[in-house]
């Protein structure tokens, strides 16, 4: 079985979903972290600004960010194997 070009270049799909894993999770992190409005107060965060206040969402955002640069640098590292289903 032959190797075509398009099989070629999903092979470095696991590198450039880790990167943009982990650009999210250092956007996250960075802007829980300095505390920016735009970021606490947009529109998809207000339920958690609700629910758990401010600093809680910061928090969680904190932690999500974490959660994403950690899976983002395993994944371009190939420390989590990237499989499709099926």
């Amino acid at each position: 079985m032959q190797i075509n070009e398009k099989d070629k270049s999903t092979m470095r799909d696991p590198l450039y979903l880790g990167i943009f894993l982990a650009v999210g999770g250092l956007f996250s992190i960075v802007c829980s972290v300095m505390n920016y409005d735009f970021f606490i107060e947009s529109g998809k965060a207000k339920f958690i600004v609700k629910v758990m206040g401010r600093n809680g969402a910061r928090g969680f955002y904190g932690l999500l960010g974490l959660g994403l640069f950690i899976a983002g640098v395993g994944f371009a590292t190939g420390l989590i194997p990237a499989t499709s289903g099926g």
